[in-house]
């Protein structure tokens, strides 16, 4: 069974994607952006820091709405403008997930729109009956 989900609290879609997709135990979570939820504002102009502070919390959100939390995420991708905000990056996102660390490739490259990181993520989840 597939699901697209568009869980509460989470930003709305900037294009024709599913916010987060449940197929079986897996949960894929489109990639996102330092967009601010209550405000629908993309943050390109913060710092790194805040903007994968928003970024990783909007996971979060989707991932509480689907029924998982942060220690079911089994592989993320998180893309950069500039690699040397890599470390910056890194201290943020190991404030996430602590000892609960998934498998991650990190790539730099460039976007459509003003922001300096995108992450996506996979969750495994089984639906509890």
């Amino acid at each position: 069974m597939i699901e697209r989900l568009s869980p509460p609290g989470s930003p709305k879609p900037m294009g024709p994607y599913s916010p987060c997709v449940r197929a079986g135990g897996f949960i894929f979570v489109a990639g996102q952006g330092p967009t601010d939820v209550s405000t629908g504002i993309l943050m390109g102009s913060a710092d790194i820091e805040t903007q994968t502070r928003i970024a990783l919390t909007n996971i979060k959100n989707i991932l509480e709405g689907a029924g998982a939390s942060m220690k079911d995420v089994v592989r993320c991708g998180v893309y950069l403008t500039n690699g040397d905000d890599f470390k910056r990056m890194n201290a943020v996102y190991a404030e996430f997930f602590g000892d609960d660390k998934p498998a991650r490739t990190t790539i730099v490259c460039s976007f459509m729109a003003d922001f300096n990181v995108e992450i996506d993520c996979v969750a495994y989840s089984p639906a509890k009956s």
